[in-house]
């Protein structure tokens, strides 16, 4: 239980950083290396409609020495701990709170020398009310599905990343034909090769929001897929089109008013 409990974490994690209200479970702290800075990525997130923060860190360390703390530290506490990993490449130590309700965990990988970790908070009591996306379609023969959301920035994004049973032009067909049924317009299209493999990004807009989808193929007959949907409809995502327009409107109304007064200069 344990196992399949911290192998969960490691591919939401990895898979959320890769490509993503928080209650009040996630007031309790992250977990914390010693003399290392962490930084927050974004505030509030949901993935798969369970609560997470997350923050990562940089250490001269060794992941050995990183995950030992760690193990160390949360068994003495008395909480069940796992290891797992080979400690020179990759590692993931997860505890769980379980009078909290909460599971701490950290996934550690070497980059450049230095041991990079992931500071992970899960909350494994409340889970997020179920909200249908925007923007991000649900296509037949889809084999794995992973939405995360944030709350943080300014328009607010939801993503999705799915495995779906198809041929890279049949699912780039269902998905322009999904969107349009939702009022999206395709505003540009982009494909090329990397790595040797076609690959297509779309970009669909309609009033106040805007999509991005990227597709390239796994096989012969499985697309992967990653959908980011966006509040705006603005190149920088920031959502205030409406208020700044309304605003200068305001401006020059007042503008008139004061030149139109009995008095006032030419």
């Amino acid at each position: 239980m344990l196992s399949t409990a911290s192998s969960a974490l490691h591919r939401g994690v990895l898979l959320g950083v890769l490509l993503a209200a928080w209650t009040a479970g996630a007031e309790q702290e992250l977990p914390v290396y010693p003399g290392a800075v962490h930084t927050r990525i974004g505030q509030d997130l949901v993935i798969s409609g369970e609560y997470y923060r997350l923050a990562y860190f940089t250490t001269d360390d060794t992941m050995e020495k990183v995950a030992g703390y760690f193990e160390k530290h949360w068994r003495g506490l008395g909480y069940p701990t796992v290891v797992e990993g080979d400690l020179r490449e990759e590692a993931v130590v997860s505890a769980l709170y379980t009078r909290e309700g909460l599971q701490r965990g950290v996934v550690l990988r070497k980059h450049l020398g230095k041991t990079v970790g992931f500071s992970v908070l899960r909350d494994l009591w409340v889970r997020a009310p179920r909200k249908e996306a925007p923007g991000l379609v649900k296509l037949e023969g889809t084999l794995f599905s992973q939405d995360i959301t944030t709350r943080d920035d300014p328009g607010g994004s939801q993503s999705r990343s799915s495995l779906v049973k198809g041929e890279l032009e049949a699912v780039r067909r269902q998905v322009s034909e999904g969107l349009a049924q939702q009022g999206f317009s395709l505003v540009r299209q982009t494909g090329g090769k990397l790595g040797g493999e076609q690959r297509f990004t779309l970009e669909h807009a309609r009033k106040g929001q805007q999509v991005v989808t990227t597709l390239s193929p796994v096989d012969a007959g499985t697309t992967a897929i990653l959908q980011m949907w966006m509040g705006s409809d603005r190149p920088d995502a920031v959502p205030n089109d409406d208020a700044v327009r309304q605003s200068r409107e305001a401006w020059e109304r007042q503008q008139k008013a004061a030149q139109a007064r009995p008095g006032s200069p030419p």
